[in-house]
């Protein structure tokens, strides 16, 4: 098992209802995995989980990479401009 923290920005903190927690999660999960995780364990994420921006330790991050062991890992909802 990994140790990992989650870091919630924006909107996301919002509906997570915290700025952070900490989780033990599998050796392999990837990024995928952990939003399939999050859907199951808080569903009000779920929508948001959709279109989230992920980092992992503060470099972007994509479904299929593999998280490492104590990853700080952030959720950024997506940004629009105008």
């Amino acid at each position: 098992m990994n140790k990992i923290k989650l870091l919630f920005f924006a909107t996301i903190r919002d509906r997570a209802g915290t700025k952070s927690i900490e989780m033990d999660i599998p050796a392999d999960m990837t990024i995928q995995g952990l939003k399939e995780k999050l859907s199951i364990d808080h569903p009000n994420l779920k929508d948001s989980l959709k279109s989230v921006l992920i980092t992992i330790n503060r470099e972007y991050a994509f479904d299929e990479t593999v998280i490492p062991p104590n990853a700080e890992i952030g959720m950024f909802p997506p940004v629009s401009g105008g």
